[in-house]
């Protein structure tokens, strides 16, 4: 279905981002992805909104990849959503019978009726037929809009709980630790779940608030029904540019001083860290085998490695690999090859998807997931769902987790400390 497609001149830039998202949420389904600015490899656009599904695909993880193969190809269009961590089950003999308040479904995708892109000082609005009568006065409307006053009371000291305990998290920490020593795995991504049960929060408030002390290249804002995914995350999972394939795991985390000379040397700590880069390398090479898979031979090359990039809240590495596919190689299998991103899995890939799942205490969901969208022609950008809060407004549940790499090198306590940096942002909004 063609759409119809008008171009305006932009002149409120970070006002007008706010404006769009609080302006979408008369819709059930949003999808906002949001670079801001921050110009990283392969940087796509400052932003995109898609809103109010004119079709959908809604499914647990039982063939999920082929059906969303089957739906890409039925739409022939931009499609937004989700691939939720579980999604594993459908690639491997695995399982997932971890507790889940949240309730999200494996794979959750929409056709939106309506875009809006924004690209430097220009918005590109493209609307469906149906629809496309509306772009002038939804212009207006948006521009005009009135942003409210903070709206989203904070949840205060105590509200927030762990789902273990520092003490269980030492010693499931000692655990994998035992593994790696045998031999039976290198690296784990473990982590633990932070949440909040019978609460209330505006989704839409709450994100803004996270993205404005985050600024993060892959932020996203996602509403489908009443499940939301409020996301700060730094890191891209994968990205298809014509027959080129981009991933760029993030291993290797250190926390941020405002004194400058401090945070120069911590960053300086970072790149030079043994054990930081060895997590990062590992990774890099089973997500350079993951991109084989569907690569044309040779063609799988390491941009970067260990790359320094600095973000408000912490230091992380970077690595950035690159693969050529064929063209008739479908998007859908090269996502379904390399699912679960290796950073978030650990290395041997199926031997730490089973640790994890037998000593972590909550079911993933949508966290360590990716959210993203496909275009007409195939092409496609998923981030990394971490650094994110996600809330089911059924049941006023609210959930974030966060982990780290678990090597050899590893020791409990600093891995416990990790995760409290990484955790820092979500509380903050949450609780002040």
């Amino acid at each position: 279905m063609q759409r119809t497609e008008v171009v305006f001149s932009l002149s409120e830039g970070e006002t007008f981002k706010k404006k769009i998202l609080n302006w979408a949420q008369q819709y059930d389904e949003i999808a906002w992805l949001d670079s801001n600015a921050y110009r990283h490899l392969y940087y796509s656009f400052d932003g995109v909104l898609a809103v109010d599904a004119l079709t959908s695909i809604k499914t647990d993880y039982h063939r999920a990849f082929d059906d969303l193969k089957e739906y890409r190809q039925a739409t022939d269009d931009w499609i937004f959503g989700y691939l939720a961590y579980d999604l594993k089950n459908d690639v491997e003999k695995l399982q997932s019978d971890n507790s889940d308040g949240l309730g999200f479904a494996d794979l959750y995708f929409f056709q939106p009726k309506k875009l809006v892109f924004i690209e430097g000082d220009k918005l590109r609005f493209s609307y469906m037929p149906m629809v496309d009568d509306e772009i002038e006065t939804d212009f207006k409307s948006i521009c005009e809009w009135i942003l409210p006053e903070r709206s989203s009371p904070s949840l205060g000291k105590g509200k927030i709980k762990a789902r273990i305990s520092e003490e269980v998290y030492q010693n499931k920490i000692n655990r994998l630790l035992e593994h790696i020593y045998r031999g039976d795995v290198y690296e784990v991504n473990f982590c633990q779940e932070f949440y909040a049960d019978g609460v209330a929060i505006d989704p839409c408030d709450v994100f803004l608030r996270l993205n404005a002390i985050s600024h993060p290249p892959f932020a996203c804002y996602l509403k489908l029904e009443n499940h939301y995914v409020l996301s700060a995350s730094p890191e891209r999972y994968l990205k298809r540019e014509g027959n080129t394939v981009i991933t760029q795991p993030i291993k290797g985390t250190s926390r941020r001083s405002p004194i400058p000379e401090e945070d120069a040397a911590l960053r300086d700590r970072l790149e030079s860290n043994p054990k930081e880069r060895s997590e990062n390398i590992m990774i890099v090479d089973l997500v350079r085998n993951d991109l084989s898979i569907t690569a044309k031979k040779g063609s799988v090359k390491v941009e970067e490695l260990c790359g320094v990039y600095t973000f408000q809240q912490v230091h992380q590495l970077i690595s950035t690999v690159v693969s050529e596919v064929e063209d008739s190689t479908d998007s859908i299998d090269v996502i379904r090859t390399t699912f679960p991103m290796g950073s978030m899995t650990g290395a041997p890939k199926i031997s730490s998807m089973e640790l994890i799942e037998s000593l972590e205490e909550s079911k993933r969901g949508v966290y360590s997931g990716a959210v993203g969208y496909f275009s007409p022609s195939g092409d496609f950008d998923f981030n990394v769902i971490i650094r994110s809060i996600l809330y089911n407004a059924s049941n006023n549940y609210l959930s974030f987790t966060v982990g780290g790499a678990i090597t050899a090198a590893s020791d409990a306590t600093e891995e416990y400390e990790e995760c409290l940096v990484k955790a820092e942002a979500m509380r903050k909004v949450l609780e002040e």
